[in-house]
């Protein structure tokens, strides 16, 4: 293999092809469409290759082999790593010059990964804000693990009200005829909650245990079920059940409830509470400061990204996004709608987002390179051990699906990041 750069984002391979290298790949071709071959005097997939050929020609197989022989070529030059592909590769092949039991020169045109100029990465100048936690937060956070503990239990005596939640059948109709998706039984609904259409929680407030009653409505006119939208419905409703949310009282009983490591009293929760809360905004403002700093870095760096290289990525996301659409029943236009850009403006700045990142990475494993940051085998495995404990897996099984080489540069990429920030002028 012969490879040459051609510019700074272009490098050309060159191969020989040998004739046993092409006499497997039109192997290789015949073997892919020999089970719909159909000769005479033969059954349907045994006809041997030797009488394809007589009747065909080796020539029809040639496209095929080519492209096998190609894809070991390619596999080869990715593995070379003289340079880093980053894209799709061009072919250089006049195919009515290949003759079989000779050797001939393949050879394609790729893009390659930029060499990165660094700028200023160290000491790069970055706001930080101090972050506090005030008496209100703590309440707060005090208030959500107080309702996460509520319990529904039977309301006694008096009518449904707000807040309250309601165990009732229901039925839809419209026109005389009960209408789909419009009928339920002991269906639980928290009223106020606004899950049912304007007017049906409201009318419901008052009703008793086992009381019926009609519903008058009319659906929105931007409702998502056409033939609804704008319609006049009655539901008929029978209450079985009224509960009410009974929420514990805040006390030393209650916070040991919680099991938290040392953690006995409700001063102590106040406290754990606190510190938990501060922790998580130093992590977030920690986040925020290295983001500025990776962004400062790339843009002080030189380098020119590749086309194909922010297509490549791009094209990764709105995959991503694609899959995403589909679970709603939707096409990615009209996904994109929703955010009310057009596809032009959309795939505008996605490719900025892509450039941005890719600008970012690059930086990164540069810095990574000249500052010689590695990942010990110790680290190594944390990481691994990690990976395990999130996905509750062996981590053997875990090392089947993600290679070290992988987990290695996460590791080093984690390091990267952690030296940008020590090594920033952090202004408060």
């Amino acid at each position: 293999m012969k490879v040459e750069r051609i510019n700074e984002n272009t490098a050309k391979y060159t191969f020989v092809v040998s004739p046993e290298e092409f006499e497997h790949g039109l192997t290789h071709a015949y073997e892919s469409i020999k089970p719909n071959v159909e000769i005479d005097g033969f059954r349907k997939g045994h006809v041997p290759q030797k009488q394809y050929e007589q009747k065909f020609g080796v020539e029809s197989l040639y496209e095929d082999a080519l492209n096998h022989v190609f894809g070991h070529k390619f596999n080869e030059a990715v593995q070379d790593r003289t340079f880093t592909i980053v894209g799709d590769p061009d072919i250089d092949l006049d195919i009515t010059k290949v003759v079989r039991g000779e050797e001939f020169e393949v050879s394609f045109i790729a893009p390659i990964k930029p060499d990165v100029t660094l700028g200023q990465y160290k000491e790069i100048e970055v706001e930080a804000e101090d972050v506090s936690v005030t008496d209100e937060e703590v309440e707060q956070a005090i208030e959500a693990e107080l309702k996460k503990a509520e319990v529904l239990k039977d309301k006694e005596d008096g009518a449904l009200e707000e807040v309250d939640t309601a165990i009732f059948d229901f039925k839809g109709i419209k026109d005389g005829v009960a209408f789909e998706g419009g009928t339920a039984e002991n269906y639980q609904l928290e009223i106020g909650s606004g899950q049912f259409i304007p007017g049906f929680e409201e009318q419901m407030v008052g009703m008793k245990q086992e009381e019926e009653k009609s519903i008058d409505l009319t659906f929105p006119e931007d409702y998502h079920a056409e033939d609804l939208a704008g319609a006049n419905v009655t539901f008929e409703v029978k209450l079985w059940e009224i509960k009410v949310k009974v929420r514990p009282e805040l006390n030393d009983q209650f916070v040991r409830s919680l099991d938290k490591e040392g953690v006995k009293t409700v001063e102590e929760y106040r406290e754990f509470l606190r510190n938990d809360i501060l922790a998580a905004k130093e992590a977030q403002e920690r986040a925020r400061v290295t983001d500025s700093v990776i962004l400062k870095a790339s843009e002080n760096s030189i380098l020119n990204i590749p086309p194909q290289m922010i297509k490549y990525e791009s094209d990764q996301y709105k995959q991503q996004l694609t899959q995403q659409a589909m679970q709603y029943g939707l096409d990615l236009e009209t996904y994109i709608s929703f955010t009310g850009q057009t596809l032009e403006q959309f795939n505008e700045q996605v490719d900025k987002q892509s450039e941005l990142r890719i600008r970012q990475m690059l930086t990164i494993e540069a810095i990574i390179q000249k500052e010689g940051i590695n990942a010990t085998k110790e680290e190594i495995e944390a990481k691994y051990l990690e990976i395990a404990t999130m996905y509750n897996q062996p981590i053997a099984e875990i090392k089947k699906h993600i290679d070290e080489k992988s987990v290695e540069m996460e590791v080093a990429f984690g390091k990267a990041i952690d030296f940008l920030y020590d090594n920033a002028t952090i202004i408060k």
